[in-house]
């Protein structure tokens, strides 16, 4: 497990020097700690066409559709014939944020979904695996006989994108290829709301069937929302799904007022509270917010100017940590927030994929939490079941950083962890 943010290892393994290799020898690597989650495995595939081929296929210019099987198999065969595949990447809520938690923590994520059988080299569901960071485990994965999820941005000579969307067998993880054993044992269950918006399906079921499992076994429940339309087309199951498993919600501001009616990004997180224990919001060029419970008696004022809005002087107490509300005798709702980091890229390469950047830093503290708390249970940094290692504030800096990374690239899914040394701090930060 790779620490999260940048401090050094003193800061969370505060032993003497005298005995500090000894117990790492004999306590380090004995500890087993990864996340997992279910995603409907998809690729999306970008390629330059002419108009005559969205004519030939049947897709209107500029829109987003669903297409059959039988017609995502001819097109991907015209584009690979006429070579006018341009980029096959691996797509995916919960699959890019599992990579970018694994490239982040440079540890295990395990993977639940379904994989294509036939994989042939250079098509589709390779191109799948080799967008997918090697800590990710995809042994879990469900083997089905055809075409996992196929999403189509056809971009024509005037720069206007259409999509088709082809979902394939992505759908059809059954609930025989939930472990048990590995959410039993796991830091955290990644789940997303697209999988319960039909309940026809076999993956909804997987999905209930694995909530229930972390349940049973207190493993945190983290939902990230799907789209604004989602939202607002299954609000009420949403909402009782999130009221009976979530531990952790994430999403973006249009989401959140989608199921909240607040457009304010702290009422929105005010309400959300009502149904789960920690609320990562993301608001576009106005930053993100994380809002929580944390024990009254042990809540910690900030150094950071205070803020007020919809709630005066929000942020207060944002150098506390997270708690359960369950676990706090008088819990004290937090929220804290911060503006882009550095203003923001000078220049946005990728929209798509900053909230799953910003969910992975936060998987990522909660997981080091849960490390540490095995690897030095006596430590006073776990008197109380914290949810993360770090506070409010220092997550949501983390979380900052990780979105601006995957803001400044071309894709959602981080090649390389951060650096180990910011540019933008000074020098003598790291002498201290």
């Amino acid at each position: 497990m790779k620490f999260p943010g940048r401090r050094k290892i003193k800061h969370y393994f505060p032993v003497n020097t005298n005995n500090r290799f000894d117990m790492e020898s004999s306590v380090f690597g004995q500890t087993n700690t990864y996340v997992c989650g279910i995603d409907q495995n998809l690729v999306d595939i970008t390629a330059r066409v002419d108009l005559s081929v969205l004519n030939d296929f049947g897709l209107d210019k500029g829109a987003s559709q669903w297409i059959d099987d039988d017609t995502a198999n001819r097109l991907y065969e015209f584009l690979t014939d006429n070579e006018l595949i341009e980029d096959q990447f691996a797509g995916g809520t919960i699959g890019n944020t599992l990579h970018n938690y694994s490239v982040l923590a440079d540890d295990r994520s395990v993977q639940f979904g379904v994989m294509s059988t036939n994989i042939h080299v250079g098509d589709y569901a390779y191109r799948y695996l080799c967008n997918t960071s090697s800590k990710v485990d995809l042994t879990y994965l469900q083997p089905v006989n055809g075409a996992i999820g196929r999403c189509f941005a056809l971009i024509t000579d005037d720069g206007e994108r259409t999509f088709g969307i082809s979902p394939g067998l992505m759908n059809q993880l059954s609930s025989e290829f939930i472990n048990e054993e590995i959410i039993a044992e796991s830091s955290a269950l990644v789940l997303c709301a697209y999988t319960l918006a039909n309940p026809e399906l076999p993956i909804y079921h997987a999905m209930i069937h694995a909530a229930e499992l972390a349940r049973k076994h207190d493993v945190p429940v983290i939902l990230t929302l799907g789209t604004r339309g989602l939202v607002k087309a299954i609000k009420e199951p949403l909402l009782r799904f999130m009221n009976d498993y979530v531990n952790v919600a994430a999403m973006n501001e249009e989401e959140a007022e989608a199921l909240t009616g607040e457009s304010d990004p702290v009422q929105a997180s005010e309400k959300m509270l009502q149904y789960v224990d920690m609320v990562l919001l993301t608001a576009g060029a106005e930053g993100l917010y994380l809002s929580g419970y944390t024990e009254k008696s042990l809540a910690r004022e900030t150094d950071n100017p205070i803020r007020s809005g919809a709630i005066s002087d929000f942020n207060r107490f944002e150098f506390s940590r997270p708690l359960f509300q369950k676990d706090c005798e008088e819990p004290m709702k937090v929220y804290s927030h911060i503006s882009p980091y550095m203003g923001g890229p000078k220049n946005i390469k990728n929209t798509n994929g900053a909230g799953d950047g910003a969910l992975a830093a936060l998987i990522h503290d909660m997981a080091a939490n849960h490390y540490h708390r095995l690897v030095l249970p006596t430590s006073s940094k776990h008197n109380k079941q914290w949810i993360t290692y770090s506070s409010f504030a220092q997550v949501c800096k983390y979380a900052n950083r990780v979105s601006f990374e995957v803001l400044a690239q071309s894709s959602p899914r981080l090649s390389r962890a951060l650096p180990e040394r910011e540019m933008s701090l000074e020098d003598s930060y790291w002498d201290q």
